[in-house]
């Protein structure tokens, strides 16, 4: 009976980790709303009272704050080729000849000879390429000293035949914003972008368990 009982709740808690870790991931990447703004001091005679949140004219509503929208744009696209080859061979010879007369004529000139050769070669190539583009539009978590800005984000399609998920966070410079909040993939630093999707199609692209098994343990 203990037996059982354990095997149900060993059982539960392994269906329940992935759910934990998408609930997990899902926190990571979850919006993060404005601040309120402090209230303000009292007059202090000042014609111009500086507040938090304050912008300069110029900048116009570049987000510059706390849960302001910045909207990724994925250019994405890496393309890496790699190739070698080697060719290799070496031929070598000994003959003796013995005396022709003598004591040490033992053995006839054609019963003396050695040679042998040696030849390799080899190749390899290999080539990869990516690509990546659409928008994303994500929320300030976090406004650096410096003024750099903690982003991040997720979006979230429900398909006929599956779900599909994109999410982003990185480094943005506001230098990098322009003037109608967007910023490039490629301008953003320390950048994770994880691109998923689950349901039919994503189940019939992958292998079976039993499959990925014996892959695994396979040695050829």
């Amino acid at each position: 009976m203990h037996k059982t009982a354990f095997i149900v709740v060993l059982s539960a808690a392994l269906v329940a980790q992935p759910a934990l870790a998408r609930k997990k991931e899902k926190v990571e990447y979850a919006p993060t709303f404005s601040e309120p703004l402090p209230v303000p001091a009292a007059p202090n005679g000042s014609i111009f009272q500086i507040a938090s949140g304050y912008s300069p004219l110029t900048s116009g509503a570049r987000a510059a704050m706390v849960g302001d929208i910045i909207t990724i744009a994925l250019v994405e696209r890496t393309q890496a080729t790699k190739s070698n080859s080697a060719d290799t061979s070496r031929d070598g010879s000994i003959s003796l000849t013995p005396p022709a007369t003598g004591p040490l004529n033992l053995f006839k000139p054609t019963d003396i000879g050695s040679g042998g050769n040696n030849a390799f070669k080899g190749s390899g190539t290999a080539a990869q390429s990516n690509a990546l583009s659409g928008e994303l539009t994500v929320t300030i978590a976090k406004v650096y000293p410096n003024g750099t800005l903690l982003v991040r984000g997720e979006k979230a399609l429900t398909l006929n035949r599956g779900d599909e998920f994109m999410q982003i966070s990185g480094l943005v410079r506001q230098a990098d914003i322009s003037s109608d909040n967007r910023v490039l993939s490629t301008r953003v630093a320390d950048a994770k972008i994880i691109y998923t999707g689950k349901g039919e199609i994503a189940r019939a692209s992958g292998q079976g368990w039993l499959q990925r098994f014996f892959t695994r343990i396979s040695p050829f």
